[in-house]
């Protein structure tokens, strides 16, 4: 059995476009506007979010208390799910256990994989509700599933992604058609690089 841990936003689903207006309006509500526009959003995903967030002075409660609406709000007709996905998410599945793990909150996720027909896939989502950490979600699953370091692989769209499963020892998989562009990706290491989703099953031999 593996364990495959993936990223929600930029690489099961399309989500750029919202996911950036609803972290602006809330850095905007707490008087903590981002200034150069989508340039200095991504940079926020150089590492992991939230200690990001904190380097520019963003007070994490002030900020989690502005975003409490978010889920009523998001217009999940404006996310669009990577369809190619989904048979390959129905093959890893089998034998296998998948997780979501993501900055995003459990309840988006949720009703993303609900409405874009992802449900029964993932046993299980670890957000932001959870921990802010990627690495402690990793280690946390890691410990719940007992499933060794080489046998567990997180999948990400971002540089942020690739350093915190490399910090958490599990093995790690960038993909292309998210956030960061290849070259980025490729610079941070992962130990696979895939630019496509059907390529995600040369894992179940790894």
């Amino acid at each position: 059995m593996k364990l495959f841990l993936f990223d929600f936003d930029g690489v099961l689903v399309d989500s750029l476009d919202v996911y950036e207006k609803t972290v602006t309006d809330c850095l905007i509500k707490i008087n903590r506007p981002l200034t150069r526009g989508r340039e200095e959003f991504l940079e926020l995903f150089d590492d992991n979010f939230y200690e990001s967030l904190e380097k520019k002075g963003v007070d994490l409660d002030v900020f989690m208390k502005a975003a409490e609406d978010i889920p009523a709000k998001i217009d999940y007709g404006k996310m669009k799910p990577f369809t190619a996905m989904r048979p390959v998410l129905d093959e890893l599945k089998k034998n296998n256990i998948l997780i979501v793990i993501s900055s995003n909150d459990s309840p988006t996720i949720q009703e993303a994989l609900r409405l874009y027909n992802f449900n029964g896939i993932f046993q299980e989502i670890l957000g932001a509700d959870f921990k802010f950490s990627k690495k402690e979600k990793n280690l946390y699953a890691i410990k719940k599933y007992s499933t060794a370091p080489r046998d567990i692989y997180y999948i990400g769209d971002t540089t942020g992604d690739i350093k915190e499963g490399k910090q958490a020892g599990v093995k790690t998989v960038g993909v292309t058609w998210g956030w960061h562009s290849k070259e980025k990706m490729a610079a941070s290491k992962p130990d696979h690089l895939f630019d496509s989703p059907q390529e995600l099953l040369n894992l179940i031999h790894d």
